[in-house]
């Protein structure tokens, strides 16, 4: 597999996961931003994509960080889109 591909299978995942998210409810700020950004003219793709970047950075910190998912942060973090989380 070529990196490229590791990297398109990084996103669909990421992906898909906000799909679950959004069709499950949980967690609820993944709704609630989603209409916010809706109502302020993003487009579904591009919203998905935000989020999508969002969940990598809380994935790529907590693997770093040796540590467990942060529900809080991970909300915190998409409520401030569409402005993307700071590289720690």
């Amino acid at each position: 597999m070529h990196e490229n591909d590791d990297e398109a299978f990084a996103e669909e995942q990421l992906v898909r996961a906000i799909e679950n998210q959004l069709e499950s409810g949980e967690p609820a700020a993944t709704q609630a931003v989603y209409n916010k950004l809706t109502l302020v003219g993003y487009e579904r793709e591009e919203i998905i994509r935000l989020m999508a970047l969002v969940l990598a950075w809380e994935i790529r910190d907590m693997l770093a960080g040796d540590r467990g998912f942060d529900v809080e942060r991970y909300e915190a973090a998409l409520r401030a889109l569409p402005e993307l989380p700071e590289e720690d």
